[in-house]
């Protein structure tokens, strides 16, 4: 049984941040004492039946006390790292892996299959004693996760609270908000610039601009604890930035000397940066040294575009310009990637945008892929096994013929009936498809910009959704007040 204190030890990392919000100390501290009491507790041969059942009772009493949590915030409170300790070596995470036995096996870095992941969000559920929490539409957990809504009025969004218009002529591929902030945005442009922009307080303004790029900016990724910014170039580098006075920390070349097209964290080592490039390289990259890490590179069959992680940081999709999605084991303790499965979605168009989530809703409970790929249709795909397989769930038709446009699911974790997914489209509209109607799926259809809706973001609470579009236009829309 002791997978159970590693649940338990999940359940208490998910919940860290909210700890002593202003002490990030305090919060490392507190979970490598649970996470020693947890270990030497599971030597002591507990009855299975009594763990599980605390599993549970905590699991209830966490969210009773903190209330719901979005998938952002999950990632970044198992990192249990502080912003000052984004750049620092980890080095007592890659030694606990290797303590665990971690040493590049292509099965270290998959512990649990997918298969046994949708079971045990099923369990959390089904398995409950009686007198426990259900999640219903009536059950006081899950109208105060789901805000005692409609799906459609959840998602009522429609006033306009704020327009930027910095990058007007030249388009922003993408932009995001700040991870666990309600008012902290940024995004990038082919102007070859980056804005991080605060919300709040009234009026909105920009913060600050990132300026170096000798080329157009494709991509970027804050890391979880908010301090730096990563983004990817046409010019061929990777820069690292600091987020508070705008200063590029570390300029990485293309050790290829390729175009940049895309990037992302890895979610359990902040160290680590995933680079794809327009010669079909995928790379690992240590940011703290500038240095591609051995092992850590592959080649795909096109121009890498898109790229996300599981939860875990277990499994990597990436997608190319021919129509390919690949997935990749990742070594937690050397950053080696090992090529495992590759689905063709459709020979020679464009996967532009890929996005993982661990479930849904409460209906769709299993591991899920959102995908755009240039075939006027979003893909929602089931991850069925621990070597990220993919298996086609649905679609939903939007215009997407060319364009880089990118997709997300809703952040909020709740119970409430069914679940959104948001996406771009090339006809200037922003789309909320419900994932479990199976008729009429469209929630809400937003429409404001004067061309193809290329990325949008919510902010943790989903009290504000941001658009970005090909004519350099960021619109922020405001959830309506009942």
């Amino acid at each position: 049984m002791a997978a159970v204190w590693q649940q338990v030890l999940a359940v208490d990392a998910r919940y860290n941040a909210y700890r002593t919000p202003t002490f990030p100390q305090f919060r490392t501290q507190y979970i490598r004492r649970r996470s020693q009491l947890l270990r030497e507790n599971a030597k002591c041969g507990f009855e299975p039946g009594l763990r599980r059942q605390y599993l549970r009772l905590r699991s209830q009493l966490l969210a009773l006390r903190y209330g719901p949590l979005s998938e952002q915030s999950s990632f970044r409170a198992s990192s249990v790292r502080s912003s000052r300790t984004t750049l620092d070596r980890m080095e007592d995470f890659e030694e606990d892996l290797r303590a665990q036995g971690a040493r590049g096996h292509r099965r270290s870095v998959s512990r649990g299959s997918y298969q046994l992941q949708a079971q045990m969000n099923r369990a959390v559920i089904d398995e409950r004693p009686p007198g426990s929490l259900v999640p219903t539409s009536v059950a006081e957990a899950s109208r105060a996760m789901a805000g005692d809504t409609t799906l459609s009025e959840n998602y009522a969004f429609a006033g306009m609270h704020h327009i930027f218009d910095q990058h007007v002529d030249s388009a922003v591929p993408r932009l995001q908000f700040a991870n666990d902030d309600k008012h902290l945005l940024a995004c990038c442009s082919l102007d070859g610039t980056l804005s991080i922009m605060a919300l709040s307080p009234a009026p909105p303004s920009v913060k600050v601009t990132l300026r170096g790029h000798a080329g157009p900016v494709t991509d970027f990724a804050w890391s979880l604890s908010n301090d730096i910014i990563v983004s990817t170039s046409l010019d061929g580098t990777l820069r690292i930035w600091n987020t508070q006075d705008g200063r590029c920390i570390r300029e990485v070349a293309d050790p290829d000397a390729s175009e940049l097209l895309c990037c992302t964290f890895q979610p359990m080592n902040n160290n680590l940066t995933v680079v794809g490039n327009s010669k079909h390289i995928l790379q690992v990259v240590n940011i703290s040294t500038g240095k591609k890490v051995k092992g850590g590179s592959s080649k795909l069959t096109g121009r890498v575009l898109s790229l996300s992680f599981d939860a875990p940081g277990r499994i990597l999709w990436a997608g190319d310009d021919c129509g390919s999605i690949f997935s990749f084991l990742f070594d937690m303790a050397t950053g080696k990637l090992t090529k495992a499965k590759r689905l063709v979605v459709n020979e020679g168009s464009t996967i532009s945008s890929i996005s993982a989530r661990s479930w849904i809703s409460r209906e769709a409970r299993d591991p899920s892929l959102l995908v755009n790929a240039c075939v006027n249709k979003l893909l929602l795909y089931r991850v069925v096994d621990n070597e990220g397989t993919l298996q086609l769930k649905r679609s939903f038709p939007i215009q997407h013929g060319s364009q880089l446009l990118h997709s997300i699911f809703c952040p909020l974790m709740s119970f409430r009936q069914g679940a959104c997914v948001v996406t771009g489209s090339e006809d200037a509209c922003v789309y909320f498809f419900d994932v479990e109607r199976n008729t009429k799926p469209i929630v809400n259809k937003l429409q404001g910009h004067s061309g193809p809706v290329m990325d949008v973001s919510f902010n943790c609470d989903e009290s504000l959704l941001a658009s970005s579009d090909a004519t350099g236009m960021v619109i922020i829309w405001r959830r309506e007040q009942k």
